[in-house]
């Protein structure tokens, strides 16, 4: 809820929500970020032939602090049946947190380049995004997060934190075809956004709330994506035993938009979808 200058609650705003198909099994594709509104649009699209999808658009920042619970209640409000979750790296930890706590509205939970839950992990992440970078984008890279640093206009925020998307994103791919179709880049609700999930790392609460999850779970992983997919998995199989590991050749960190991991992804996902 917001609250009013008057200090009286005020309903939240819904979420956007875009649709793709008309038939098929019914699936949500969560997008990553935080704060990347339509980076999971061309997946929507490949999958709107065989599924009924829906792509959530996470709130942007402003109306309300940005928490992974808001996140989830959002989520909440409006889905109207149970669907086959997919989510794209933070979208994956969103579908994590939000099968947590809406078991009732997951078939099934597929887990596309999921980040990471501890820091051992984050380090490996940026040790190999620094070698991927080089001198160059090491040192462009450090241009804008000075100028990040500088700044305090949500614009010029926004803007900044595009190129460093833009920086990463041909990082951690194999063999891109394009690049993802953003909406907005929201950088106020990437900060917010990505304190409460480390707070719920270091607390204690995430990932070992995950011990409830009783439905599928599948993690599809790009061999080349320096999110280190294998000892995540290993660190979510303590909490979920039936998580399952696939893990793509020649592709990176969105396999829909590889050129070699892009139809291997897509045929494996189908197949999911039509088994939930």
């Amino acid at each position: 809820m917001a609250i009013s200058t008057d200090g009286a609650q005020m309903p939240l705003s819904p979420i956007e929500v875009r649709t793709y198909g008309h038939e098929g099994p019914p699936v949500a594709v969560l997008h990553g970020g935080p704060g990347a509104a339509g980076s999971a649009a061309e997946l929507a699209r490949d999958l709107a032939p065989h599924c009924r999808v829906l792509e959530p658009l996470q709130r942007h920042s402003g109306e309300v602090p940005l928490t992974v619970a808001q996140h989830v209640s959002d989520l909440a409000e409006i889905l109207r049946e149970p669907v086959t979750l997919v989510g794209s790296s933070w979208g994956a930890m969103l579908g994590l947190s939000f099968t947590t706590a809406h078991p009732e509205l997951v078939r099934s939970l597929v887990l596309v380049g999921c980040g990471t839950y501890d820091q051992a992990s984050r380090d490996a992440y940026h040790t190999i995004m620094d070698e991927r970078l080089g001198p160059v984008g090491r040192e462009r890279k450090a241009q804008l997060e000075h100028q990040m640093s500088e700044t305090t206009d949500p614009h010029e925020r926004d803007l900044i934190l595009a190129q460093i998307g833009n920086l990463d994103e041909y990082a951690q791919a194999f063999d891109l075809m394009q690049t993802s179709d953003y909406i907005a880049i929201d950088a106020a609700g990437h900060t917010e956004t990505w304190k409460d999930v480390l707070r719920l790392q270091d607390e204690g609460v995430e990932p070992a709330a995950f011990s409830t999850i009783v439905c599928p779970v599948l993690m599809l992983h790009g061999d080349t994506d320096p999110h280190p997919g294998r000892s995540t998995h290993e660190t979510l199989r303590r909490f979920i035993p039936q998580i399952e590991y696939r893990e793509l050749p020649q592709c990176g960190h969105e396999p829909w938009l590889e050129r070699w991991g892009r139809e291997p992804f897509l045929e494996e996902l189908r197949q999911r979808l039509t088994r939930a």
